[in-house]
């Protein structure tokens, strides 16, 4: 069975799609779940960390992934799919706009190159700190910065981060790429 090239650009697209529309799923799902169990939890006791509830559930079973590591993974397949499906419109983008977004997206690069390093830095010295009073809590650190009543746990931030990181890269690769 031959494939024409049409054909097979179609079923590319699909496959794209699909996986877009599965990850845009998976990611809506985490995040409803992560809301509900971080506004019970504000209602009961009045304090939330941001992020704590996706760190602290491993999912399908204990001691496999927890859902912030799958909501890293889908983001950044999410982004990947819909560059791979909107490829052919970033060609025809004028040079003037082009170099504006060119710009934009080297901010936001900018930006979460910072955070992911900060928050890493931050992460690594705490549990540093926790070795050193012979305790080792990896998931349980966060940072009551910059708003001490709602701080945010490290091993979300800096997940989280290290997803903006990769997006921005791979954004700016594609909209810096020649055609």
């Amino acid at each position: 069975m031959k494939l024409t090239i049409e054909k097979d650009e179609f079923l590319s697209r699909r496959f794209y799609l699909v996986i877009f529309y599965l990850c845009a799923f998976v990611m809506a799902a985490i995040t409803f779940y992560s809301l509900y169990v971080s506004l019970y939890e504000y209602l009961n006791t009045g304090k939330v960390i941001i992020g704590e509830v996706l760190v602290n559930t491993e999912f399908p079973v204990k001691g496999l992934a927890k859902l912030v590591t799958y909501l890293m993974i889908v983001s950044v397949v999410a982004w990947y799919c819909v560059t791979k499906l909107g490829e052919d419109r970033v060609k025809n983008i004028p040079k003037s706009i082009r170099s504006i977004l060119q710009l934009i997206v080297l901010a936001i690069l900018i930006i979460s190159i910072y955070e992911f390093i900060y928050n890493f830095i931050i992460w690594s010295a705490l549990i540093t700190a926790d070795l050193v009073n012979g305790e080792l809590r990896l998931d349980d650190l966060f940072m009551p910065y910059p708003n001490p009543n709602t701080p945010w746990n490290l091993v979300f931030a800096t997940k989280m981060s290290l997803a903006a990181l990769i997006i921005s890269a791979h954004g700016f690769y594609i909209i810096s790429k020649r055609t």
